[in-house]
């Protein structure tokens, strides 16, 4: 496993592919370090990945989506530690249905999260 980069400084919570360690490899070249969160306030669907890069990487044809749900609703993942390049790398992983918005998961954390895109901006 590669080193931890010294400006690991974001949190990216992650409740779908970028866990893979597959995925994190041919993301960021190496693989994070992780712990186990929530977002509140959130639902999963099942979203068509039509960028055969990213099916490739990924090993799916379908990604979960997160949008927004009832206070009660929340989607279980991971908060993943990146750096700001690595946050970027990210962004070029995810395809266009999906937006980063800064969100407060269950533990308090600040983090960053790809959600749907089509939800408005809190």
């Amino acid at each position: 496993m590669a080193p931890i980069p010294a400006a690991t400084t974001e949190h990216l919570f992650s409740y779908g592919t970028l866990q893979q360690p597959g995925v994190q490899l041919a993301t960021f070249g190496r693989l994070l370090d992780s712990r186990p969160d929530q977002l509140p306030g959130y639902c999963l669907a099942l979203l068509a990945i039509e960028d055969a890069q990213v099916v490739a990487t990924s090993g799916k044809t379908h990604h979960p989506i997160a949008s927004r749900g009832e206070p009660t609703d929340g989607v279980p993942g991971a908060v993943l530690a990146v750096s700001a390049e690595e946050l970027r790398q990210a962004d070029g992983y995810e395809v266009a249905a999906y937006r980063r918005e800064r969100v407060t998961l269950a533990s308090g954390k600040q983090a960053w999260a790809y959600v749907d895109a089509r939800d408005a901006p809190q």
